[in-house]
């Protein structure tokens, strides 16, 4: 039996709260369980506002609205990211200016940021990659200096910190992920973070398809009607049961996670060392989170090798994003500019298997058979 790249993992826990959602009279949005989730991200990670929404891409659909993007407003952001980062400025007619990646980690190039500020510029946006922090400080040193609206894609970075800060709850948005291949995972499912109070109020009524549905439930107006735009961002209150089950769980999986992601790079160190490959860094005012596993092979031909012989030996590793201003769709857009990192990691960097029911051993396993491919080189 093939060793796959993901398993979702569910205890069991998450089961009552499903049906006690289900028998509470009130399964669509903004339930009970909405509630609860709202306040444990808030009070774990020290958020001002949450809100739960059916994708992390549906939460950066809302901080688009919310920052009010216009056609000809421009966002800086990397390039090696998924699409989901990209997508809902375009929707709203922004312009993208993607940066490259750093010379030792996917992460965004922090020192190539300023050169691509124009007047048009906007926002700002940083991939957490791997669950490990951008330098922050830097970040928000260069939004200040500019008037940036910083945004921080957090969907790999649950529970990981910047100098013991929450990932997502240092820019004015953080955007989280419950996709199944993340350490938390409803399925589908995101969270928008705001750490910026001023936008909580609009963020209420956009969430709201663009009603003041929630002044009304609070008492502060006699009826609610349509008073803005928006659109119907709410998750059921039953995937919301799944999420405040898995958060019930997070310190047990995390110390899962962790331990799968020290043995990997405890096996593989050796051969690192030797030049076969490079191991993930982060660097010391980060965390690694255990969201996932990699190497970066010296060449994409190697890294195709690797996967080919994993494959033949029933493990499945796989790729990851492929550079934004080299797809398909925005290459005709891109404004030219190499982005060598970018195009680098995405040649190069093979993800193996990670998930929380993958026994230490199967890892030993695994680090063994990439040993062996190493040897015959």
């Amino acid at each position: 039996m093939k060793i796959p790249f993901n398993k979702p993992w569910f205890a069991g826990h998450e089961i009552q709260h499903i049906v006690n959602a289900a028998y509470s009279g009130h399964i669509s949005g903004n339930g009970a369980y909405t509630k609860k989730c709202h306040s444990l991200f808030e009070q774990r990670y020290g958020i001002p506002k949450c809100f739960l929404t059916t994708s992390c891409t549906d939460a950066f659909e809302m901080a688009c609205l919310l920052i009010d993007f216009k056609p000809g407003d421009e966002v800086i952001m990397p390039s090696f990211t998924f699409v989901s980062t990209a997508n809902p400025f375009l929707l709203r007619g922004a312009s993208i200016r993607f940066a490259d990646s750093s010379v030792n980690h996917p992460n965004i190039d922090i020192e190539g940021i300023e050169e691509l500020i124009s007047p048009a510029t906007k926002a700002l946006v940083v991939v957490h990659y791997a669950g490990v922090a951008v330098d922050m400080d830097a970040v928000m040193q260069l939004a200040a200096k500019h008037n940036l609206v910083v945004i921080e894609d957090a969907a790999h970075a649950i529970e990981s910190t910047y100098k013991r800060r929450a990932l997502g709850s240092i820019g004015h948005f953080g955007m989280f992920s419950f996709h199944e291949t993340k350490n938390i995972s409803t399925g589908e499912g995101g969270m928008l973070a705001i750490n910026d109070r001023k936008y909580i109020r609009r963020a209420e009524i956009i969430w709201e398809k663009g009603t003041d549905r929630a002044a009304f439930f609070r008492g502060e107006t006699d009826k609610y009607g349509w008073v803005d735009i928006g659109s119907s961002f709410l998750p059921s209150d039953i995937i919301a049961g799944v999420l405040y089950g898995q958060m019930q769980q997070v310190d047990e999986i995390q110390q899962k996670r962790i331990s799968i992601w020290n043995r990997y790079h405890q096996n593989l160190k050796p051969l690192a060392d030797k030049g076969f490959f490079q191991l993930p860094s982060v660097p010391d005012f980060a965390v690694n989170n255990g969201h996932m596993f990699y190497v970066l092979m010296p060449d994409e031909q190697g890294r195709n090798d690797l996967i080919d012989h994993l494959n033949a030996n029933m493990v499945q590793s796989v790729f990851h994003y492929l550079p934004l201003h080299k797809s398909r769709f925005f290459e005709p857009l891109h404004d030219g500019r190499n982005l060598p990192h970018a195009e680098r990691f995405a040649a190069t960097l093979l993800r193996l298997p990670f998930f929380y029911e993958l026994p230490l051993t199967i890892v030993d396993m695994i680090c063994e058979r990439i040993r062996l491919y190493c040897a015959g080189k």
